[in-house]
């Protein structure tokens, strides 16, 4: 039996960053290698699989308590990686018995992961740190899940002394650019509730997320020779970030944490002529959302009559809400997860994901679903790093949960 950091070390060395600008699920075509290999896994170890042409992997364990009737389970985790960095050539570094102080980040000489910067890292003194090495991101976000779930079922098929009810396992492409459940057949996954093992570091467990929106903007500029520009020239450039600066400040991540909600500007590319930004909207509390929407469309109807009609074009699209009133008339499963991380010796930390899962959207098509923690810090970048320990624990509140609902 494959252990379940050896597991997390193949399925990080497969590239499955996603792709905003695709129109195709999954968004990247490298996305299917991985969830290819789970689904011949999963086959492999006798349970039934399923692997669809929008790249959802769906697999069934039956009962093996006869004559009692329990409700089916599921987890659930997604396989793609961030734009915001490369996932490709990952070489993970392991780092036994970390002594609390700065990591090499091999890769890329004089780069450290330091615990001035990061002090969660002091959290894991003594534990097995596993990092990237600098030049890529890890994919602990959300790999550690897939590793987590794929480990349990292993266990569950390999002992059948461990007694269970019907379990539900999926993977998912697309989560990071948030389109990972948007073609999700709820009634084929067949399952009362579920989890997603996509959380951060250990213990932490969220009913309740960022109502969620993008906004893409347009500025047309106008661009003549610049000596002769006077009252002509109309800077792309310089005019999206006068519509920046119109947001307020102290409403960018930065500056946020909590239920704080905020503006974050994730990209621009532009000349004079013209430009193009992208800004992601973020808030838990869905008045606040709507109100921070209506303040980006007012700005840009500012400046578009400020510089003359045409000017700005802004189109912003929800992406997901807060699942908490989904989840919250079911709260019984909230309370199951807290108790199997208790019997794994984990005190549960319920608090708001400053960010969404597949869950989020899942809970809103009727499938009420939790976030757990998958292990992992610092995600999406090249200071992302993972404790094996973890990874172990998240694994046994699976089963733990798979053996509640059994006992229930």
């Amino acid at each position: 039996m494959e252990n379940v950091i050896d597991k997390f070390l193949r399925y990080v060395a497969v590239d499955t960053q996603s792709c905003e600008e695709s129109e195709s699920q999954p968004s990247a075509a490298k996305e299917w290698d991985l969830l290819m290999l789970l689904d011949k896994e999963l086959k492999a170890l006798g349970i039934e699989s399923t692997l669809d042409k929008f790249g959802y992997v769906m697999a069934k364990i039956p009962s093996n308590i006869p004559d009692k009737d329990i409700p089916a389970v599921g987890f659930i985790a997604h396989v793609d990686t961030a734009p915001d960095a490369s996932g490709k050539d990952v070489k993970p570094q392991i780092i036994k018995n970390y002594d609390g102080g700065a990591i090499d980040l091999k890769g890329v000489p004089g780069l450290q992961l330091k615990p001035e910067e990061f002090p969660e890292m002091l959290h894991y003194v003594g534990q097995t740190l596993i990092t990237t090495d600098g030049t890529t991101l890890l994919g602990a976000d959300d790999k550690a899940g897939v590793a987590e779930i794929m480990a349990a079922a292993e266990y569950m098929v390999t002992h059948p002394e461990f007694k269970h009810g019907p379990v539900r396992i999926a993977f998912t492409p697309d989560e990071e650019i948030g389109r990972g459940v948007v073609k999700f057949d709820v009634p084929r996954f067949d399952a009362e509730f579920a989890y997603t093992m996509d959380g951060g570091e250990i213990g932490e467990l969220e009913f309740e997320n960022f109502n969620a929106a993008s906004a893409r903007i347009h500025i047309q500029g106008c661009n003549v020779h610049p000596g002769y520009a006077k009252g002509k020239m109309r800077n792309a450039i310089l005019i999206g970030q006068e519509f920046g600066a119109m947001l307020p400040v102290m409403a960018r991540p930065e500056y946020t944490e909590g239920y704080e909600g905020f503006f974050h500007l994730i990209s621009f590319k532009g000349t004079v002529e013209e430009a193009d930004f992208a800004y992601i909207i973020r808030d838990h509390d869905r008045q606040k959302f709507e109100a921070r929407k209506e303040m980006m469309a007012k700005v840009a109807e500012f400046i578009d009559t400020k510089y003359g009609k045409g000017t700005v074009k802004i189109e912003i699209r929800d992406q997901y809400y807060n699942m908490r009133e989904q989840v919250e008339p079911h709260y019984h499963i909230v309370e199951k997860a807290v108790k199997a991380m208790e019997m794994a010796g984990i005190k549960a930390k319920i608090q708001p994901i400053r960010g969404g899962t597949d869950g989020a959207n899942l809970s809103f098509k009727g499938l009420p679903c939790p976030n757990i923690f998958a292990g992992g810090l610092n995600f999406h970048g090249k200071m992302e790093f993972v404790p094996a320990e973890s990874i172990e624990a998240a694994s046994k509140v699976i089963l733990n949960i798979i053996q509640l609902t059994a006992e229930d």
